[in-house]
């Protein structure tokens, strides 16, 4: 068994995978579903290929019968702390993936316990940035996948760590100006989530030495930058643009800033408008400034990777 803290690589904090058996606990929700827990778990891991801790035995599979149906001496919820289905301190998507059995339509048959389940995990979820979503359907019925959340909360939280790495003031000013901002001012937030795209491409252009245009307009910014970095999909070695998805993500990076620059001019400050325009509402700016740390990030890392 293990206690370990979560991997530093993890979004899903120690904190919330306890919460998240805690409440499960509370709520007596049995995480096999109306399976029995060798089949349920045979549906993420090989178990014949886990070992057995249990020196008469050789597998997982062999454990769990001993000590779940012979026996009956393991907690109901043992396969959360037992360190070889890495639920405790492994990788977020093997604990996403957990999470998503646990109420696909095959493990729970009850639709509406399905349902209020999810609804009891996101609650935990969200505040880490995943959240479990509907994907498709079997039978009419939902199935469920884990998928990031592009909110507010999340986004400012991707951007504090380039800001970090930049250790710019200026940067750090925009940051809490974008977090006070999503609900209460979102005219504010999405013209600071253009400005924040900016100043990273300024900044990926000034550390690489290559001359640009102050006055330049975003969208022309953006690409200098991008072709800095020598993702623009035409100037692509040969062997990466055999990659028809590569080429249409490179192609729609440069649709973001277009997009942005138009929602920055219609909603966003930095602009005298009509009297009656209409006003932006959070979701806008939540949507501006998920796309813009997303776009940010992207060039960000890859400036990073690539070195100067």
């Amino acid at each position: 068994m293990s206690s370990h803290p979560t991997t530093s690589d993890s979004a899903i904090t120690e904190v919330t995978r306890r919460a998240i058996l805690d409440s499960l606990v509370i709520e007596g929700i049995s995480w096999c579903g109306d399976m029995d827990e060798v089949e349920f778990l045979s549906r993420i891991y090989n178990l014949a290929r886990l070992p057995s801790y249990d020196g008469r035995f050789t597998t997982a599979a062999d454990d769990i019968w001993q000590h779940r149906v012979n026996n009956y001496d393991w907690e109901p919820n043992w396969v959360f702390t037992d360190d070889r289905f890495e639920l405790s301190d492994g990788s977020d998507e093997q604990y996403l993936r957990f999470l998503s059995e646990m109420v696909h339509p095959a493990v729970c048959r009850d639709k509406e316990k399905a349902a209020a389940i999810v609804q009891l995990l996101n609650g935990h979820l969200a505040p880490d940035g995943w959240e479990l979503a509907q994907r498709m359907t079997i039978s009419g019925r939902p199935v469920y996948a884990a998928r990031r959340i592009l909110d507010g909360k999340f986004a400012i939280s991707t951007a504090k760590t380039v800001a970090n790495v930049i250790n710019g003031d200026y940067m750090h000013r925009q940051i809490t100006r974008l977090e006070a901002a999503i609900d209460s001012d979102p005219d504010l937030a999405i013209g600071t989530a253009k400005e924040f795209v900016e100043t990273v491409c300024k900044t990926i252009l000034d550390e690489r030495k290559v001359a640009f245009d102050t006055t330049a307009d975003f969208p022309k910014l953006v690409r200098a930058a991008l072709k800095e970095l020598k993702l623009v999909p035409d100037e692509l070695p040969e062997s990466a643009k055999a990659s028809d998805s590569v080429r249409l993500i490179l192609n729609n990076l440069a649709s973001v800033s277009n997009g942005m620059a138009e929602l920055r001019n219609r909603m966003g400050t930095g602009h005298g408008r009509h009297a009656t325009t209409k006003v932006a509402h959070p979701r806008h700016a939540r949507l501006a400034v998920g796309a813009a740390v997303t776009l940010a990030v992207f060039l960000f890392e890859t400036h990073q990777e690539r070195g100067a």
